[in-house]
């Protein structure tokens, strides 16, 4: 199947400078729970650039889901946790920003493989610009 970048497709966000954008490092600790994590707990606040260059180091054909990512980028910090709220946030930036490349010219081999870390069935990817079809076709051609 085939995939056509429009005008229509073309997104009023500008998801490239939301990647882009540089944020210090931010560990917190946790005066209460939040989504499951413990009081006490240290959570990382997640950015788009590290999602980028964790998803970036997935092999062909192979998958992560939130909760392993959510793990990796927690151990890669020095955080208990990290925050699966500002993570589900950046992994839409990175899969956005991508896909926007690829409307632009870029081969899907330039561009962040976030198909390997978006569930075609989650909620996240009914929300993504290039829609479940490509995250499912991009899982296919990897025989994911």
């Amino acid at each position: 199947m085939a995939y056509l970048f429009g005008e229509n497709m073309k997104s009023k966000v500008d998801w490239r400078a939301r990647l882009e954008c540089v944020k210090p490092l931010q560990i917190k600790t946790l005066d209460k729970s939040f989504a499951g994590i413990p009081s006490g707990a240290s959570m990382l606040i997640v950015t788009p650039k590290m999602v980028d260059e964790e998803v970036s180091l997935l092999a062909g054909g192979s998958t992560i889901d939130q909760k392993t990512l959510r793990s990796l980028l927690s151990t890669r910090f020095g955080a208990d946790h990290a925050c699966p709220v500002t993570t589900g946030i950046a992994l839409r930036v990175v899969a956005e920003a991508a896909y926007e490349k690829m409307s632009n010219g870029s081969d899907q081999s330039e561009v962040t493989p976030f198909w390997r870390a978006i569930d075609p069935n989650s909620d996240l990817a009914g929300k993504l610009a290039c829609g479940r079809d490509f995250l499912v076709e991009a899982r296919n051609n990897e025989s994911i």
